[in-house]
């Protein structure tokens, strides 16, 4: 039941985020979605309602440097760099960061800070 209430709590704090945040195509949504074992990241133009790209740390073109980790946290930054080097190669500079209900911390956070260091704008 306590496993319930908590998704439930997440998706109203998702619901509350979306209100606010949108991506267009000068400036997309970057949504980060967390599971117990792997972090994914999908670039968003919500105008278009498409999805330019996408990132996660089960991706075959990051397995040498993911071998290296020893953390999710450390996980996580290796998916940050790579999406803002995804972005970047697509010309986008700019984008609006979508935690997507989670708490902006740990994983998330290090992912974000990877994706600032990398050269993404948000």
């Amino acid at each position: 039941m306590a496993k319930k209430n908590k998704i439930q709590a997440r998706l109203r704090r998702k619901k509350s985020i979306r209100r606010r945040i949108t991506g267009s195509a000068e400036r997309p949504r970057m949504s980060v979605f967390r599971s117990n074992k792997h972090i994914y990241v999908q670039v968003i133009d919500d105008d278009a309602a498409k999805s330019l790209l996408t990132v996660s740390d089960l991706g075959k073109d990051l397995n040498t440097e993911l071998e290296a980790c020893e953390s999710k946290v450390d996980r996580a930054k290796v998916v940050g760099r790579a999406a803002a080097k995804a972005c970047l190669d697509k010309g986008i500079t700019k984008v609006v960061f979508d935690r997507n209900g989670y708490l902006y911390h740990g994983r998330v956070s290090a992912l974000a800070d990877a994706a600032r260091e990398a050269g993404l704008q948000f």
